[in-house]
């Protein structure tokens, strides 16, 4: 099984991820950039995928660094090199027998280079689409399991609650008959 390695051109994404580039139309860049980081984050912590993100320096002037930031590799581009040209870069490096490398990006370009290294590519949509399906799939999940486990974490067997609701019936008819004596 070889090992994954997704490479997400960011402004490509925001660009093309409705949501996104809705914000990035009303300059909430910075906003645009969270959720996508947010989105992608999530996406790793469901389907463990290694994800590097990459931002293009055009759009943050200064020089170009790395870090990681809830588990995702982060970088921005030196200004004088432009993501399509640090993907295609990373993208010959890490594809290998033992790594499959996936970038997603829909700038058409860009796609010749990485493919002819070996790896493949999955447009912006596209990855907007498994992320969602992932995200949707957990919290299914998640409600599944919640549901199961609220009735399996009672301390009460079905005898016991019965016996339980009964004496309440028993309770709350001896109430409201000592409440009307009382008038």
């Amino acid at each position: 099984m070889k090992q994954q390695l997704l490479i997400v051109d960011a402004y490509n994404m925001i660009g093309n991820w409705p949501e996104l580039n809705r914000l990035k139309q009303t300059d909430r860049l910075p906003e645009a950039r969270d959720e996508l980081l947010a989105a992608l984050s999530e996406y790793k912590k469901i389907t463990g995928l290694n994800i590097s993100v990459i931002f293009d320096a055009m759009y943050v002037p200064g020089n170009s660094k790395s870090y990681r930031q809830a588990d995702l590799e982060i970088v921005w581009t030196s200004k004088d090199q432009t993501a399509d040209s640090y993907i295609e870069k990373l993208a010959a490096d890490k594809q290998s027998r033992v790594l499959q490398v996936t970038v997603a990006t829909s700038d058409q370009a860009e796609q010749w280079v990485i493919f002819s290294e070996g790896a493949l590519r999955i447009p912006a949509l596209e990855l907007r689409k498994r992320v969602r399906e992932a995200l949707q799939e957990v919290r299914h999940t998640a409600i599944k399991t919640q549901d199961r486990g609220s009735v399996r974490k009672s301390p009460w067997n079905d005898t016991q609650l019965s016996a339980l609701d009964q004496l309440r019936q028993q309770l709350e008819r001896g109430h409201s008959k000592h409440h009307h004596s009382e008038n």
